[in-house]
């Protein structure tokens, strides 16, 4: 077959199939492989597992879904369909819109830690239904507050990254703790005699450290991701003059 007559591989380049098994949709695999890698993570979704959960076998799932590669595919979208989209108006305030809607990224993130380490592996995601919908009103957004279309995707683009940079370190923080069987707290504390002594040659890193000692880790993350996104939003406020 020629180069440019193979299919592409995606779940949202070929025509959805027929449901053969009217018991067995494609959302209800979907939906149960969320919970599987939201309880379990990325290394333990398997078709076989996924089969056994839902009482089907694994034949019965490809007559939906072709491969495991296609079902993270659906899987991303289907937690995208859980962030806010913007009010018909909300450009009147386009930094709080954007603000809030990057709130809602990162809090999904936080929720489903295995979205982390699968956004920049996951093929045509981006044309996902749910991802499209939040694409086109953000960009909505955007438009109205000024910014060319071609600028406005840019935006969105830039706030995006930053979003998903720090969020994806914070996911993968937060995992590697909760399979300590520990709060985050105590994982500081027991962490913390070995920081100082990394630190203590280090006199900006060491004031740093013994300002953080008491605080509450949760709400410095909060307090760091709204930091840096005001920044970012204030860069792009002065493209508009």
């Amino acid at each position: 077959m020629p180069a440019d007559e193979q299919p592409i591989p995606s779940v949202w380049a070929r025509p959805r199939r027929e449901r053969e098994q009217p018991a067995l949709s494609r959302e209800h695999i979907v939906a149960e492989a969320v919970r599987v890698l939201d309880e379990e993570g990325v290394d333990a979704l398997s078709m076989r597992k996924l089969g056994n959960r839902l009482g089907a076998g694994a034949t019965s799932l490809y007559r939906h879904v072709a491969n495991k590669d296609e079902l993270f595919e659906l899987a991303v979208d289907e937690v995208y369909g859980e962030l806010p989209l913007p009010e018909p108006g909300a450009a009147a305030d386009w930094r709080e819109t954007v603000a809030h809607v990057a709130r809602g990224v990162r809090a999904m993130i936080l929720r489903h830690p295995w979205i982390a380490a699968k956004l920049g592996e996951i093929g045509l995601a981006y044309l996902g239904p749910n991802v499209l919908r939040q694409t086109e009103h953000m960009l909505a957004v955007y438009e109205s507050a000024g910014f060319p279309l071609d600028e406005a995707d840019q935006a969105l683009t830039t706030v995006l990254a930053f979003v998903l940079g720090v969020s994806t370190s914070e996911a993968a923080w937060l995992s590697m703790i909760a399979r300590s069987g520990q709060s985050e707290q105590q994982w500081v504390e027991r962490l913390w005699p070995a920081a100082e002594r990394a630190v203590r040659d280090y006199p900006r890193l060491r004031a740093r450290f013994e300002a953080q000692r008491d605080g509450d880790p949760t709400k410095e993350n909060d307090a760091s991701f709204e930091y840096g996104l005001q920044r970012v939003l204030d860069g792009l406020q002065s493209r508009l003059g």
